[in-house]
Protein backbone atom coordinates (compact mmCIF):
# COMPACT_ATOMS: atom_id res chain seq x y z
CA UNK A 1 0.00 0.00 0.00
CA UNK A 2 3.00 2.46 0.71
CA UNK A 3 4.91 1.42 -2.46
CA UNK A 4 1.47 1.83 -4.23
CA UNK A 5 1.35 5.59 -2.92
CA UNK A 6 4.80 6.46 -3.32
CA UNK A 7 4.80 5.83 -6.83
CA UNK A 8 1.56 7.70 -7.06
CA UNK A 9 3.17 10.89 -5.31
CA UNK A 10 5.42 10.15 -8.56
CA UNK A 11 3.16 10.94 -11.01
CA UNK A 12 3.03 14.32 -12.51
CA UNK A 13 -0.40 13.85 -13.35
CA UNK A 14 -1.89 12.60 -10.29
CA UNK A 15 0.22 15.70 -8.42
CA UNK A 16 -1.14 18.44 -10.63
CA UNK A 17 -4.45 17.55 -9.75
CA UNK A 18 -4.47 17.09 -6.30
CA UNK A 19 -2.52 20.24 -5.58
CA UNK A 20 -4.92 22.05 -7.77
CA UNK A 21 -7.67 20.42 -5.95
CA UNK A 22 -6.23 20.89 -2.11
CA UNK A 23 -5.67 24.60 -2.98
CA UNK A 24 -9.56 25.04 -3.78
CA UNK A 25 -9.99 23.18 -0.41
CA UNK A 26 -7.78 25.65 1.55
CA UNK A 27 -9.39 29.11 0.02
CA UNK A 28 -12.62 27.87 0.65
CA UNK A 29 -12.12 26.52 4.21
CA UNK A 30 -9.74 29.68 5.41
CA UNK A 31 -11.50 32.79 3.36
CA UNK A 32 -14.35 32.62 4.95
CA UNK A 33 -12.35 33.07 8.51
CA UNK A 34 -10.97 35.99 6.95
CA UNK A 35 -14.37 37.56 5.73
CA UNK A 36 -17.28 36.30 7.98
CA UNK A 37 -19.48 38.50 6.24
CA UNK A 38 -23.10 37.17 5.06
CA UNK A 39 -22.30 36.06 1.42
CA UNK A 40 -26.23 36.93 0.79
CA UNK A 41 -25.67 40.61 2.31
CA UNK A 42 -26.65 43.47 -0.47
CA UNK A 43 -23.52 45.63 -0.48
CA UNK A 44 -23.13 47.23 -3.71
CA UNK A 45 -25.14 47.70 -6.73
CA UNK A 46 -26.57 45.32 -9.40
CA UNK A 47 -23.80 44.08 -11.68
CA UNK A 48 -20.75 46.14 -10.09
CA UNK A 49 -17.43 45.46 -12.05
CA UNK A 50 -14.50 44.43 -10.17
CA UNK A 51 -12.94 46.86 -8.05
CA UNK A 52 -10.92 47.27 -4.86
CA UNK A 53 -13.05 46.38 -2.68
CA UNK A 54 -15.17 43.78 -4.65
CA UNK A 55 -12.24 41.48 -5.90
CA UNK A 56 -15.14 40.04 -8.90
CA UNK A 57 -17.51 43.15 -8.51
CA UNK A 58 -21.04 42.37 -7.73
CA UNK A 59 -24.27 40.06 -9.01
CA UNK A 60 -27.89 40.53 -9.50
CA UNK A 61 -28.90 41.47 -6.19
CA UNK A 62 -25.28 43.53 -5.22
CA UNK A 63 -24.03 40.75 -3.53
CA UNK A 64 -20.09 40.51 -3.26
CA UNK A 65 -19.29 37.51 -6.16
CA UNK A 66 -16.44 36.46 -4.84
CA UNK A 67 -17.68 35.77 -1.57
CA UNK A 68 -20.45 33.77 -2.84
CA UNK A 69 -18.32 32.05 -5.53
CA UNK A 70 -15.98 30.76 -2.19
CA UNK A 71 -19.34 29.23 -0.93
CA UNK A 72 -20.37 28.54 -4.20
CA UNK A 73 -17.49 25.79 -4.37
CA UNK A 74 -17.84 24.85 -0.78
CA UNK A 75 -21.85 23.86 -1.34
CA UNK A 76 -20.63 22.07 -4.83
CA UNK A 77 -17.45 20.28 -3.47
CA UNK A 78 -19.72 18.58 -0.24
CA UNK A 79 -23.14 18.05 -3.11
CA UNK A 80 -19.92 16.39 -5.00
CA UNK A 81 -18.55 14.15 -2.58
CA UNK A 82 -21.32 13.27 -1.06
CA UNK A 83 -23.27 12.14 -4.27
CA UNK A 84 -19.63 10.47 -5.04
CA UNK A 85 -19.90 8.03 -2.07
CA UNK A 86 -23.39 7.38 -2.50
CA UNK A 87 -23.07 6.50 -6.04
CA UNK A 88 -20.15 4.50 -5.42
CA UNK A 89 -21.21 2.26 -2.58
CA UNK A 90 -24.20 1.46 -4.24
CA UNK A 91 -22.31 0.42 -7.16
CA UNK A 92 -19.94 -1.18 -5.25
CA UNK A 93 -22.68 -3.48 -3.20
CA UNK A 94 -24.56 -4.36 -6.46
CA UNK A 95 -21.78 -5.32 -8.53
CA UNK A 96 -19.69 -7.23 -6.07
CA UNK A 97 -23.03 -8.89 -5.63
CA UNK A 98 -23.94 -10.02 -9.06
CA UNK A 99 -20.51 -10.32 -9.88
CA UNK A 100 -19.83 -13.18 -6.90
CA UNK A 101 -23.09 -14.76 -6.20
CA UNK A 102 -24.03 -15.17 -9.84
CA UNK A 103 -26.73 -17.15 -11.16
CA UNK A 104 -30.20 -15.77 -10.41
CA UNK A 105 -28.94 -12.69 -8.44
CA UNK A 106 -26.87 -11.76 -11.07
CA UNK A 107 -29.37 -11.76 -13.81
CA UNK A 108 -31.56 -10.04 -11.64
CA UNK A 109 -28.91 -7.37 -10.55
CA UNK A 110 -27.77 -7.34 -14.16
CA UNK A 111 -31.40 -5.73 -15.22
CA UNK A 112 -31.71 -3.32 -13.36
CA UNK A 113 -28.33 -2.09 -13.82
CA UNK A 114 -29.10 -2.29 -17.38
CA UNK A 115 -31.88 -0.84 -16.96
CA UNK A 116 -30.93 2.48 -15.53
CA UNK A 117 -28.20 2.45 -17.86
CA UNK A 118 -30.68 2.86 -20.80
CA UNK A 119 -32.73 5.26 -19.28
CA UNK A 120 -30.75 8.46 -19.21
CA UNK A 121 -29.96 9.59 -15.59
CA UNK A 122 -30.01 13.56 -16.02
CA UNK A 123 -33.83 12.38 -17.13
CA UNK A 124 -34.81 10.80 -14.24
CA UNK A 125 -32.29 13.35 -12.00
CA UNK A 126 -34.87 16.17 -13.70
CA UNK A 127 -38.08 14.49 -13.06
CA UNK A 128 -37.07 13.63 -9.67
CA UNK A 129 -36.05 17.28 -8.82
CA UNK A 130 -38.87 18.49 -9.82
CA UNK A 131 -41.29 16.23 -7.93
CA UNK A 132 -39.29 17.39 -4.88
CA UNK A 133 -40.77 20.19 -3.06
CA UNK A 134 -38.16 20.96 -1.15
CA UNK A 135 -34.62 20.38 -1.90
CA UNK A 136 -31.37 20.76 -0.29
CA UNK A 137 -27.99 20.42 -0.87
CA UNK A 138 -27.75 17.31 1.04
CA UNK A 139 -31.31 16.10 -0.78
CA UNK A 140 -29.95 17.58 -4.00
CA UNK A 141 -26.83 15.46 -3.52
CA UNK A 142 -28.77 12.03 -2.72
CA UNK A 143 -30.49 12.47 -5.43
CA UNK A 144 -27.22 12.51 -7.56
CA UNK A 145 -26.05 9.40 -6.27
CA UNK A 146 -29.02 7.58 -6.31
CA UNK A 147 -29.23 7.79 -10.15
CA UNK A 148 -25.25 7.43 -10.70
CA UNK A 149 -24.46 4.30 -9.74
CA UNK A 150 -25.08 1.81 -12.77
CA UNK A 151 -21.89 2.50 -14.62
CA UNK A 152 -19.56 1.12 -11.34
CA UNK A 153 -22.14 -1.19 -10.54
CA UNK A 154 -21.31 -2.47 -14.02
CA UNK A 155 -17.48 -2.26 -13.90
CA UNK A 156 -17.35 -4.09 -9.98
CA UNK A 157 -19.14 -6.44 -11.55
CA UNK A 158 -16.95 -7.51 -14.09
CA UNK A 159 -13.73 -6.90 -11.80
CA UNK A 160 -14.99 -9.43 -9.55
CA UNK A 161 -16.66 -12.13 -11.89
CA UNK A 162 -12.77 -12.63 -13.10
CA UNK A 163 -11.69 -12.51 -9.40
CA UNK A 164 -14.22 -15.04 -7.81
CA UNK A 165 -12.70 -18.32 -9.37
CA UNK A 166 -8.80 -17.54 -7.97
CA UNK A 167 -7.25 -19.83 -5.29
CA UNK A 168 -7.31 -17.74 -2.68
CA UNK A 169 -11.54 -17.17 -2.84
CA UNK A 170 -11.87 -21.05 -3.46
CA UNK A 171 -9.39 -21.41 -0.61
CA UNK A 172 -11.81 -19.50 1.57
CA UNK A 173 -14.88 -21.33 0.36
CA UNK A 174 -13.82 -24.62 0.94
CA UNK A 175 -12.62 -23.24 4.25
CA UNK A 176 -16.15 -22.05 5.23
CA UNK A 177 -16.06 -19.18 5.11
CA UNK A 178 -19.50 -16.71 4.33
CA UNK A 179 -20.11 -15.18 1.06
CA UNK A 180 -19.87 -11.58 3.13
CA UNK A 181 -16.36 -12.66 4.39
CA UNK A 182 -15.01 -13.23 1.43
CA UNK A 183 -16.19 -10.58 -0.76
CA UNK A 184 -15.25 -8.26 2.03
CA UNK A 185 -11.50 -9.71 2.98
CA UNK A 186 -10.85 -12.18 -0.42
CA UNK A 187 -12.15 -9.85 -3.08
CA UNK A 188 -12.38 -6.07 -2.34
CA UNK A 189 -9.04 -5.36 -1.50
CA UNK A 190 -8.06 -6.62 -4.89
CA UNK A 191 -10.69 -3.82 -6.12
CA UNK A 192 -10.04 -1.29 -4.07
CA UNK A 193 -7.71 0.99 -6.07
CA UNK A 194 -10.66 1.20 -8.67
CA UNK A 195 -13.13 1.51 -5.74
CA UNK A 196 -10.96 4.34 -5.23
CA UNK A 197 -10.73 5.58 -8.75
CA UNK A 198 -14.68 5.32 -9.22
CA UNK A 199 -15.28 7.36 -6.21
CA UNK A 200 -12.76 10.05 -7.98
CA UNK A 201 -14.88 10.00 -10.93
CA UNK A 202 -18.70 10.02 -9.62
CA UNK A 203 -17.42 12.98 -7.35
CA UNK A 204 -16.58 14.86 -10.66
CA UNK A 205 -19.60 13.84 -11.89
CA UNK A 206 -21.76 14.86 -9.07
CA UNK A 207 -20.76 18.32 -9.40
CA UNK A 208 -21.05 18.85 -13.06
CA UNK A 209 -24.17 16.91 -11.92
CA UNK A 210 -25.33 19.75 -9.88
CA UNK A 211 -24.31 22.58 -11.45
CA UNK A 212 -26.69 21.22 -14.45
CA UNK A 213 -29.87 20.95 -12.72
CA UNK A 214 -29.00 24.21 -10.69
CA UNK A 215 -28.49 26.31 -14.16
CA UNK A 216 -32.08 24.88 -14.57
CA UNK A 217 -33.48 26.29 -11.69
CA UNK A 218 -33.99 22.46 -9.96
CA UNK A 219 -30.84 23.26 -7.68
CA UNK A 220 -30.76 22.90 -3.81
CA UNK A 221 -32.63 25.85 -2.06
CA UNK A 222 -31.82 28.39 0.07
CA UNK A 223 -28.05 27.74 -0.50
CA UNK A 224 -25.23 28.96 -3.18
CA UNK A 225 -23.54 26.84 -4.73
CA UNK A 226 -21.48 27.22 -8.18
CA UNK A 227 -24.56 26.20 -10.54
CA UNK A 228 -27.08 28.46 -8.65
CA UNK A 229 -24.64 31.60 -9.39
CA UNK A 230 -24.58 30.77 -13.21
CA UNK A 231 -28.09 30.23 -12.57
CA UNK A 232 -28.64 33.64 -11.23
CA UNK A 233 -26.18 35.26 -13.94
CA UNK A 234 -28.76 33.84 -17.11
CA UNK A 235 -32.07 34.79 -15.13
CA UNK A 236 -30.75 38.51 -14.47
CA UNK A 237 -29.45 38.39 -18.01
CA UNK A 238 -25.52 38.91 -17.45
CA UNK A 239 -24.37 38.02 -20.41
CA UNK A 240 -26.05 41.04 -22.38
CA UNK A 241 -25.33 43.58 -19.49
CA UNK A 242 -22.03 42.32 -20.59
CA UNK A 243 -21.57 41.39 -16.67
CA UNK A 244 -18.71 38.65 -16.96
CA UNK A 245 -17.75 38.56 -13.38
CA UNK A 246 -20.94 37.26 -12.89
CA UNK A 247 -20.97 33.41 -14.44
CA UNK A 248 -17.12 33.01 -15.78
CA UNK A 249 -15.72 33.05 -12.53
CA UNK A 250 -17.98 30.20 -11.30
CA UNK A 251 -17.72 27.99 -15.04
CA UNK A 252 -13.87 28.27 -14.40
CA UNK A 253 -14.18 27.07 -11.03
CA UNK A 254 -16.40 23.99 -12.10
CA UNK A 255 -13.70 23.50 -15.02
CA UNK A 256 -10.63 23.81 -12.38
CA UNK A 257 -12.27 21.34 -10.01
CA UNK A 258 -13.57 18.60 -12.36
CA UNK A 259 -10.15 19.06 -14.80
CA UNK A 260 -8.02 18.43 -11.39
CA UNK A 261 -10.90 15.17 -9.95
CA UNK A 262 -10.12 14.05 -13.91
CA UNK A 263 -6.34 14.31 -13.74
CA UNK A 264 -6.22 12.80 -10.01
CA UNK A 265 -7.90 10.09 -11.75
CA UNK A 266 -5.75 9.75 -14.98
CA UNK A 267 -2.33 9.39 -12.70
CA UNK A 268 -4.02 6.51 -10.99
CA UNK A 269 -5.41 4.93 -13.66
CA UNK A 270 -1.31 4.84 -15.02
CA UNK A 271 -0.48 3.67 -11.42
CA UNK A 272 -3.00 0.56 -10.86
CA UNK A 273 -4.57 -0.28 -14.71
CA UNK A 274 -1.69 -3.13 -15.50
CA UNK A 275 -2.75 -2.45 -19.02
CA UNK A 276 -1.25 1.17 -19.84
CA UNK A 277 1.78 0.66 -16.78
CA UNK A 278 4.68 1.35 -17.85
Amino acid sequence: MSHSIHILLRSPKFLIGAIALLAMLALVLIYPLINQKDPLEMIAMAFQPPGNDLLLGSDNFGRDLFLELIYGIRTSLRVGLIAGVIATAIGLVIGLSAGYIGGLVDNILTTITNMFIVIPSFIVLILISVSINSRSALVTAMIIGITAWPWTARAVRAQTTSLRGRDHVNIAKISGHSTPRIIVFEILPYIASYVVMAFVLQTASGILAEASISMLGLGPFNTISLGIIMNWALAFEAPVAGAWWAFIPAAIAIAIITFSLYMMNTGMDEIFNPKIRS
